[in-house]
């Protein structure tokens, strides 16, 4: 892969961003990366731009408290809306943009913890968090605030998720 940078979401990156995915069939509107803008600058969140040759190929956000409970209860930033375009996969750009919110956590926690989708469009990212040393939090399969019981029957999508955790340090 060609020049590669993370740097952090600016002014002008919502709309390219949106296009960026309505053009690969993915809803991500113009709206959406305006409020991750007004969270960074509230020090809420930290969102990266992952650019290879200045054409954006990825993004990430780190919230720093996150409303997930286990980590809310134990203060562990939370990894969210991580996006390689399909045409920069398999290219390292999900591992920089990881390495980079690692790095960024672990100057202030000790750990980092994420959540995944169960379903076929995660796999990749399932394996990514895998290799990288991140493990299940133990409580289970969680949508739309709570922790899911036996037998509960729900609708399998983006929201239906698993956390897992990293130490850092």
């Amino acid at each position: 892969m060609n020049k590669s940078t993370i740097r952090i979401m600016n002014d002008s990156d919502p709309d390219r961003l949106s296009e960026a995915f309505r053009k690969q069939g993915w809803d991500k509107p113009t709206d959406q990366y305006v409020r991750y803008l007004e969270e960074q600058v509230n020090g809420n969140i930290v969102s990266l731009i992952a650019e290879v040759e200045g054409n954006l190929a990825g993004n990430v956000n780190i919230v720093w408290q996150s409303d997930y409970p286990y980590f809310k209860e134990y203060r562990i930033p939370e990894i969210q809306d991580f996006n390689v375009l399909i045409k920069y996969r398999r290219h390292g750009i999900g591992t920089m943009l990881m390495n980079k919110c690692e790095e960024m956590i672990s100057e202030r926690f000790d750990a980092a913890g994420l959540g995944v989708g169960l379903f076929h469009d995660y796999g990749e990212a399932q394996i990514l968090y895998a290799n990288r040393g991140y493990i299940p939090d133990g409580k289970g399969i969680y949508k739309n605030g709570e922790y899911l019981s036996y037998g509960q029957k729900v609708i399998v999508d983006d929201d239906l998720n698993l956390f897992f955790v990293k130490k850092l340090r």
